[in-house]
């Protein structure tokens, strides 16, 4: 995992969002992230420093600790040598202004300055004070120093007011905290990804379709966006939520999703064929609900589209595309193969139906340029990436 090891410095300042970050703390730990807190004083009125040495199993360092340093430990130099990466969440507009001017007054705003640690800020505050000048022209400022800027989401505030300044989920938090430590080997690229299962209607209520989640799928697109590019998930219905920061284009019919994947494809560096597309759909589907008794016998079946094969046809040079093939243990790699050529597919990741739906995957992947597969086995997220990562080596 990402996260597995790494050192997350992360800093709380003074606003009524400051009890979310103890829900980031169990989140990053959870990745397996060592953190480390910082309050500044304001935080301090909100959240206490027991609070977050009970869940990082570590010292939570104050501002007290800055003003009357103990035993030759320099806080702001050594935390800053430390931290792998930087957050800030929440980012008050007063801590935002201090740091814009670089003035480090405090021992948060100290360790930043003292730290070639990637930063990541995550503002939280009145709408009307995230809309002013003055706030916008610190952030612009703050994004000219390299830090990364979690810009705050819609909703209903602590004020009562409605509008921009809540802080963002401890789900983008970690999305983005990744991000600083990814190398972005797809930046630039547009990626089409398709997924989960889709469904054939054989009246009004019923249909035809199969138990996939689409966990593969969203896990590939999460990576595909980790990696740097700008991603667009066509899917069927999915058990897990998709990512916050990826475009989703929810269908139903495997005609659906072709027509809406193919619009993409024209425009995607990669595509990845990810979804369980439903082999079968009746040939005339049958109107309203129609009564048990009165289903038919025999229920004559067409092909769906095959939607791989169709887009593939439609390969521009250089534009890469990768295909699944979930396939019985002992025809698995020839059977793969067979796929990558009649398909047209760049590369085939080849998984047993043991691996079906399990939280583990395991997964064999070809390409037309090696002789033998990769072999990636773990977490389904951790097998994405680096399942990415090669692919992109094609690009």
């Amino acid at each position: 995992m990402i996260l597995s090891g790494r050192r997350i410095l992360l800093g709380v300042c003074g606003g009524i969002a400051a009890y979310k970050a103890a829900e980031l703390v169990r989140v990053l730990r959870r990745r397996g992230a060592e953190v480390q807190v910082v309050l500044t004083t304001g935080a301090e009125a909100f959240v206490t420093p027991l609070l977050f040495e009970a869940l990082s199993r570590k010292r939570c360092f104050t501002q007290r600790d800055f003003l009357s340093p103990q035993g030759g430990f320099i806080p702001h130099t050594e935390l800053a040598a430390w931290a792998e990466v930087i957050v800030v969440a929440p980012a008050t507009a007063s801590f935002l202004a201090k740091l814009a001017r670089g003035e480090p007054s405090d021992l948060l705003t100290a360790i930043i300055m003292a730290s070639r640690a990637p930063v990541l800020l995550a503002p939280a505050m009145n709408a009307n004070m995230w809309r002013h000048p003055a706030t916008r022209e610190n952030v612009e400022r703050l994004r000219g120093f390299g830090y990364r800027i979690l810009e705050p989401e819609s909703g209903e505030l602590a004020c009562g007011a409605e509008g921009p300044g809540r802080l963002a989920s401890p789900e983008r938090l970690l999305l983005y905290a990744e991000s600083l430590l990814t190398e972005r080997k797809l930046s630039g690229r547009r990626v089409l990804v398709t997924g989960g299962p889709t469904r054939e209607p054989l009246d009004a209520v019923r249909f035809l379709s199969n138990p996939s989640s689409g966990r593969m799928a969203v896990a590939l697109a999460r990576a595909a966006w980790l990696l740097g590019a700008e991603v667009h998930l066509v899917h069927g219905p999915l058990s897990v939520s998709p990512p916050p920061e990826v475009g989703t284009y929810p269908v139903r019919t495997a005609g659906e999703m072709l027509e809406v994947a193919g619009g993409l494809f024209r425009e995607s560096d990669l595509a990845v064929f990810a979804a369980a597309v439903c082999d079968v759909r009746p040939e005339t589907p049958l109107t309203g609900k129609t009564p048990k008794e009165k289903l038919p016998r025999n229920l004559p079946l067409e092909p769906t589209p095959d939607i791989a094969a169709e887009l593939n046809s439609r390969k521009r040079p250089g534009q890469v595309s990768l295909g699944f093939a979930l396939e019985e243990p002992e025809n698995l790699l020839a059977r793969a193969r067979e796929k990558l050529e009649r398909k047209n597919f760049d590369f085939v990741a080849a998984n047993p139906l043991s691996a079906f739906e399990e939280e583990e995957t395991e997964v064999f992947l070809l390409s037309r340029e090696s002789e033998g597969p990769r072999h990636f086995l773990g977490p389904k997220e951790e097998v994405a990436l680096r399942i990415l990562e090669e692919v992109a080596r094609a690009l």
